[in-house]
């Protein structure tokens, strides 16, 4: 009885405390800080699963803004996190979706045959993480992004990596944009999904298509670092197009 006397902080275990912290800073586009409050919790709970996937989080979308000597690094310390937390409880989806982020990420650090190799490992984890929840729009944005790199890929370099590696995973632009609408009918207010969907439909010709997703992102608020970079390489896009925009 004498638990219910106390001041309602205490009741709050110290690394729950520091995680909701750590999540409004987060959201709050303040990484360093997140980072640190997420440490501190990690700290006080070491084997806690949901602190290791928002640290997975948090590197990999700090990574996108890093000065790219440190890039490689970061995403590795994210794939460090996501595997933990896969290895405490692999039923966690963000854990499955932060991995294959991670990866995606580091992919653009590594020579042809881990490429390849870390394109079925991503596939997989986004498999794996829709499997466990299927309404979970970075898990359908990310493998928008994954079949948008898929569908980049010649006839010539995929039978030469068919021959001499493992096989690339199929798809391509139209499952990119399937992906990315779904992605955007569940989280209408990100810019990415948007921002990401508008560089398919270029790379796909189709330009009015891509123009229009691009002024649709404009029209939102960043939610993230890399947000603010996306919306100054949209408005390049639409200037080239209309200089006196």
């Amino acid at each position: 009885m004498t638990a219910l006397l106390l001041p309602l902080a205490l009741l709050i275990p110290i690394s729950s405390s520091l995680v909701q912290t750590g999540d409004r800073e987060f959201y709050a586009i303040n990484y360093p800080v997140a980072i640190t409050l997420y440490s501190e919790a990690l700290a006080a709970d070491p084997d806690n699963p949901a602190i290791h996937w928002r640290l997975a989080r948090v590197y990999v979308t700090s990574g996108e803004v890093a000065p790219e000597s440190e890039r490689e690094q970061i995403y590795r310390k994210a794939e460090s996190h996501a595997r933990r937390c896969i290895a405490l409880d692999s039923t966690i989806a963000e854990g499955h979706t932060w991995l294959a982020a991670a990866l995606g990420n580091i992919a653009l650090f590594v020579g042809g045959s881990t490429k390849i190799k870390l394109a079925n490992e991503i596939k997989a984890e986004l498999d794996h993480s829709l499997a466990l929840s299927e309404e979970d729009d970075v898990t359908w944005s990310i493998l928008g992004s994954f079949y948008y790199s898929v569908g980049a890929v010649s006839w010539f370099e995929r039978q030469m990596a068919n021959i001499f590696l493992s096989s690339i995973p199929e798809g391509g632009f139209e499952e990119s944009e399937y992906a990315f609408r779904r992605a955007i009918a569940i989280a209408p207010d990100i810019p990415r999904h948007r921002f990401e969907l508008g560089k398919v439909y270029l790379e796909w010709g189709r330009e009015e298509d891509g123009y229009r997703m691009f002024e649709s992102a404009l029209q939102l608020a960043p939610t993230s670092a890399g947000d603010t970079v996306a919306r100054r390489v949209m408005q390049e896009y639409l200037r080239e197009r209309d200089p006196e925009r």
